[in-house]
Formats: C-alpha cells, structure tokens, sequence
C-alpha cells in the first residue's frame, strides 16, 4: 500500500513545549517537495510519549489538512492501554489519515497472545489500515513472526515495522506472510539492504534531515539497483549512526534546529543534545551534504 521513504516525522516546539504548528507546516512542504513517499506523524520520533491524547489528536488532524491528500499520512496511535490506541486510532480515522501505525504495547510485557489479542481488537474495532509496530529495544516487548502472521490474516492489518535491526525477520515474516503484507524497517543502518532484500521500504529518522536523499536511495534499493543504492547511502552512514547518540529524536530536533528549520524545544524527560555531540551531528550532516 505504501512504499519507499517514509519519514518518521519529529514534532516541532516551541522553547516552552508548545507544539510549533508553522514549523511543522513547513517541514510537511520541505519533505513533500523533497520526495518522500509518506508522513508518519505521532510516532516515537514525533514525542508521542509526551503529548497528552488531545493534543496528539490535534497534531495528526493538522498534519493530514496541511498535506491535503498529496501524500499519505500515517498516524501513530499505539498505546500500552488498548484502550487509549482504540481512541487514538478513532481519532486519527476522523481526521482523514490513510493509515495508523500502532506500536505493540511497552512496559506491561504482554505474551504472543496478549499482542495478538490487543491488535487485533484495535483492528476490528476501527475500520482503518493498520502497520503493526515492532521495536522491542524501546518497548520491552518483541512480536515474534509467528505472531504477526496471524495478525496479518485481519483484513486491515496491511503490513509491520520492524525495527530489530535483525534482516533475518524480514525473511522470515515474508515466508509466512507471503508478497502482499508489507514490511518496513524502522532501523536507518540496515534499512538499504533490508529493502534490496525484498522490503517495501523504510520509516525513517534520517529522512527528517536529508529526505531528498533517502527517497533517491530508497527508489534504487526498491528497483534492486544495488550498486547505486549502496553508493547513494554511503553519504548517509554518519547520519543514521550519529542521531542516535543520545535517545531518539534529541539528536534529530537538534540537527533540524541547527539547519534553522525548527524552533529548541522538546519536553521532559528528554533533554537537548549533550554540547559534546554537537560537533559529531555537525560531521555526519556535512557528509550527507545537507550543511555547509
């Protein structure tokens, strides 16, 4: 359903917390522009920790009116309560988004089952596309292929996002999912050779700082031009390891901040960048060519 560069959208703010609605209205053109296949808003990257249920909501309404149908959003709406990611995902149904993206549930361990149970609730409930979401390194909680099969049986569940960094799940989720379940990565420093393997595409933290880039990338990796993919993501190397010196997205904020796109501002508890990854941030943006 969707496919190449996906960014996994930060939400700008103000110095006070305030969500910095101009910025993100101009980060949506920066990336529609620049090629990117879809927006991904109200993920980890875009603080969904640390906005309360109103304001998420209002952050996914915004966003699909700014793009206005010229790309697909897809809206994070997961919870550890199923509850709260049934009404997240009403939500962003009512907004008009083509797509959710729902996290499995973090800090209360669920079993194989518990996810099963909880995904497939959230999907018979609102008649959405939905993008399971595996990132057990954030979560505490790690979806096993076995599981996502059978949730891939749900009509609207359309597709996962894994995020292990492990490529031995692609080939194992596609084997028993089969060519019509989508499969995405959600980790920068395998995402070219994830998606040479038979990926749909990549739901990126990259993306945010040089989108022109990775949608060039991507669409080779895609078309199984190896050679030109590999080329074309040597210069991103420095970024997809270097945002993630600190815990995500302290070192993208930073790095938009510093390009002048974006306002300071995250909330508590994350923190801004340590000054002492200023300069390493600075190194891997003027190797993928994005600062002077």
């Amino acid at each position: 359903m969707f496919r190449g560069s996906m960014v996994a959208l930060v939400t700008p703010m103000h110095t006070d917390g305030s969500v910095d609605y101009d910025s993100l209205s101009g980060l949506l053109e920066f990336h529609i522009k620049s090629g990117t296949a879809a927006i991904v808003s109200m993920g980890t990257t875009g603080e969904s920790a640390t906005l309360d249920e109103k304001e998420h909501c209002e952050v996914i309404r915004r966003t699909v009116k700014m793009v206005n149908n010229r790309i697909p959003v897809i809206a994070g709406t997961g919870a550890n309560s199923t509850t709260e990611a049934i009404s997240l995902t009403k939500c962003a149904l009512k907004a008009g988004a083509d797509a959710c993206l729902l996290v499995t549930p973090y800090y209360n361990k669920p079993t194989q089952e518990g996810l099963y149970l909880h995904h497939k609730l959230i999907a018979e409930s609102v008649p959405v596309p939905q993008i399971l979401y595996n990132v057990p390194g954030r979560t505490a909680c790690d979806m096993l292929p076995e599981t996502v099969a059978r949730l891939a049986k749900v009509s609207n569940i359309i597709g996962v996002k894994e995020a292990t960094g492990d490529l031995s799940r692609l080939t194992q989720i596609r084997a028993l999912c089969g060519d019509n379940f989508d499969i995405y990565s959600g980790d920068d420093e395998t995402g070219t050779e994830f998606m040479l393997q038979g990926g749909n595409g990549v739901i990126s933290v990259s993306n945010n700082v040089a989108p022109a880039a990775m949608a060039e990338m991507c669409e080779a990796a895609l078309t199984g031009d190896r050679e030109k993919a590999e080329a074309l993501n040597q210069p991103l190397t420095g970024l997809h390891r270097d945002l993630f010196v600190e815990a995500n997205p302290i070192p993208v904020k930073w790095a938009l901040q510093e390009l002048g796109m974006i306002p300071g501002g995250i909330r508590l508890p994350l923190t801004r960048l340590s000054e002492q990854y200023h300069e390493t941030l600075r190194q891997a943006m003027r190797q993928a060519g994005v600062l002077s």
